[in-house]
């Protein structure tokens, strides 16, 4: 639910990084090349079911969905960062941790744009 007008394009910018965070992480299981030996079934609900299960409250609007993407995006961005450094810049790791952090970022300024307001 959007309290403010301006809140309109601070979700629609969260939704669209969501997106992307989702298509980088499909990305980057199948390039380079996928992990021999590993189900690609199972990396792909192992990186993906956590963000999934945020879908509807992200695209409802939803203030306390975008509260725990903000929890659950933590993790990536944590992963992110250390797969950047051991892969040494690697470009997969490092347009996840740029994501992740912007998406971050913007969800917490969609729930400071979009705060009920109190009489």
């Amino acid at each position: 639910m959007l309290h403010n007008p301006k809140a309109r394009h601070t979700a629609r910018a969260t939704q669209f990084l969501y997106l992307a965070v989702l298509a980088t992480l499909l990305i980057t299981t199948f390039y380079p090349a996928p992990v021999e030996g590993v189900s690609i079934v199972l990396m792909l609900s192992v990186k993906l079911t956590p963000l999934l299960g945020l879908a509807i409250p992200v695209f409802k609007g939803n203030n306390r969905g975008y509260i725990w993407l903000a929890f659950v995006v933590i993790f990536y961005f944590t992963q992110a960062v250390v797969s950047a450094w051991l892969s040494k810049g690697a470009p997969g790791p490092v347009t996840l941790l740029l994501l992740t952090l912007v998406l971050f970022i913007m969800a917490m300024v969609h729930l400071k744009v979009n705060r009920p307001v109190v009489d």
